[in-house]
């Protein structure tokens, strides 16, 4: 398999192909480092092996139409739920393959396992049917619990490096300095610095800048600064949902009415719903780290290690701000960032923890030391 930014993945997946491929691999690392383009490759490998027409089954793949491939993905926004391993993997993985010689299955974001649904899994993982092949996808190693992690095969998938990542941008008609400062401020996320260096990550940058800078100004409280940040979330939940509503009528046009069109079609708009959840957060997610590396990127300047800093082309307004800083409170600040992005998966009430956000960070940095 060619896999050049991961030797360690290539190495134990071209072993597999050629020797005898495990029954359970768990790929980890960070997000946009290529993990469901590898699943998707592994898969289809598996899956043509022995066909007449291996071609055709790799292109079915490639297409998500190949029968004895099964991909899920978590339908809560922070938690997989039992309904979506309990008929699509634990029950199918007992049924012999439609046409090829196995049967593969894909589940991404298995760190939002909890123990029920691992529970459920367990038997699958450790005895499952011979044709049978589990690729489980996850962002966050720590959080994928034990007893799922011992009965697979470990594959790592390594960040990107920053300067391969801003070699791509500029190769895409980004200038030097933004593709080298989305290349590092995404931490080896491909995905990321793309998002980063488009007219709408130039406008979340923005926010998050109005929400790190009214906190270094020490501003007042009514100003609201993180509102542009929650307000941008809220926008690209509205979006989520009305493409989640388009593709649902495209596919209702094909289904006769009567019960089962009413069961899918409510079943539907709770897809819509998730996924329209699920964009919110992302943004969220991005922006609180954005701020976190804002913060952090002040402690780099305080403390005179410049070249340290990640978001360079902002490197020269930052100069200023830091000037006179204490960095450890800065350091806290960044750390309180972090804090709250990680309490998003906790489904908190995210205005008002915006809001005690931006009065913590105001009363740690609002002026300078």
């Amino acid at each position: 398999m060619k896999l050049p930014d991961h030797p360690q993945a290539r190495m134990v997946l071209s072993t597999a192909l050629e020797s005898g491929p495990s029954h359970a691999y768990l790929f980890h690392g960070p997000a946009g480092v290529g993990k469901r383009t590898a699943a998707r490759a592994f898969a289809a490998e598996l899956l043509a092996e022995g066909d007449p027409d291996p071609d055709s089954v790799r292109q079915r793949v490639e297409h998500g139409s190949h029968p004895d491939l099964t991909w899920v993905r978590p339908t809560g926004a922070h938690v997989m739920r039992t309904d979506d391993v309990a008929e699509p993997v634990i029950a199918a993985a007992a049924r012999t393959p439609f046409e090829a010689r196995r049967r593969v299955f894909v589940l991404e974001r298995v760190d939002t396992m909890n123990d029920e649904v691992a529970n459920r899994m367990l038997k699958t993982l450790e005895e499952p049917a011979s044709f049978v092949h589990l690729v489980l996808l996850t962002e966050a190693l720590g959080r994928v619990l034990d007893t799922v992690v011992s009965r697979c095969q470990l594959v790592r998938f390594d960040p990107l490096p920053a300067d391969r990542i801003a070699a791509a941008l500029e190769g895409e008609g980004i200038d030097a300095e933004r593709a080298r400062a989305c290349g590092q401020l995404a931490l080896g996320n491909a995905e990321r610095a793309r998002f980063l260096a488009s007219p709408d990550g130039e406008e979340l940058r923005t926010d998050v800048e109005g929400l790190v800078n009214a906190a270094l100004d020490g501003g007042p409280e009514a100003t609201e600064p993180w509102r542009p940040l929650l307000e941008r979330a809220e926008r690209r939940r509205a979006v989520a949902e009305e493409e989640a509503a388009r593709e649902r009528s495209e596919r209702l046009e094909l289904e006769p009415k009567g019960r089962e069109r009413r069961s899918l079609e409510r079943e539907l708009e709770e897809a819509a719903k998730r996924d329209g959840r699920r964009a919110r957060t992302e943004v969220l997610d991005l922006g609180l780290t954005l701020a976190s590396i804002g913060f952090r990127d002040l402690v780099c300047l305080a403390e005179g290690a410049d070249g340290a800093v990640l978001g360079i082309d902002r490197a020269p307004s930052l100069a200023g701000s830091a000037r006179g800083r204490d960095p450890r409170r800065l350091r806290e600040a960044a750390e309180r960032c972090e804090d709250l992005r990680q309490a998003l998966e906790l489904n908190v009430n995210e205005e008002l923890a915006l809001s005690a956000l931006g009065f913590r960070l105001a009363a740690l940095v609002g002026a300078p030391a």
